[in-house]
């Protein structure tokens, strides 16, 4: 796996992907930045929620259950010095569907957390607290 990421001025850089998608990370003004990508860290925390969260969608559609969105919902702590690492990150995952099957899912966010997702268990092996919770949310099937 390969990436680039390269200075465009200020406190501005352009991540290209080595499948080439690009995006955009800035800073804050009293940084030098102008507010216009997310910041690094947070790619960080986006990254593992969309790795867990393909996972999680991955199993629950071998399962053959109804799910009609998916959303995980992170927060995360960091350390007071520098460097301000995450300390703790969790994960919480709103299924919404027909007819799901809690075992399913808890099986699907549990494989994801412990087997499968490699940007949180290679945190989680770094020393960050990563905890993961899930709440069904019924669809109506009128």
């Amino acid at each position: 796996m390969k990436a680039s990421v390269r200075w465009v001025g200020d406190a501005m850089f352009l991540g290209e992907s080595g499948s080439g998608h690009t995006v955009v990370m800035d800073g804050p003004p009293e940084h030098g930045g102008r507010n216009v990508g997310v910041r690094p860290m947070e790619m960080l925390l986006l990254g593992v929620g969309g790795c867990s969260s393909f996972d999680v969608m991955d199993i629950l559609k071998k399962s053959r259950q109804s799910v009609q969105s998916c959303e995980a919902v992170l927060e995360a702590e960091r350390a007071d010095e520098v460097p301000a690492v995450f300390t703790r990150i969790h994960i919480h995952f709103l299924v919404r569907g027909n007819n799901l099957k809690d075992n399913h899912v808890k099986r699907a966010v549990a494989l994801s957390s412990e087997k499968y997702c490699s940007a949180s268990i290679m945190l989680g092996k770094a020393g960050v607290e990563m905890t993961h919770s899930y709440e069904i949310i019924a669809m109506d099937s009128n």
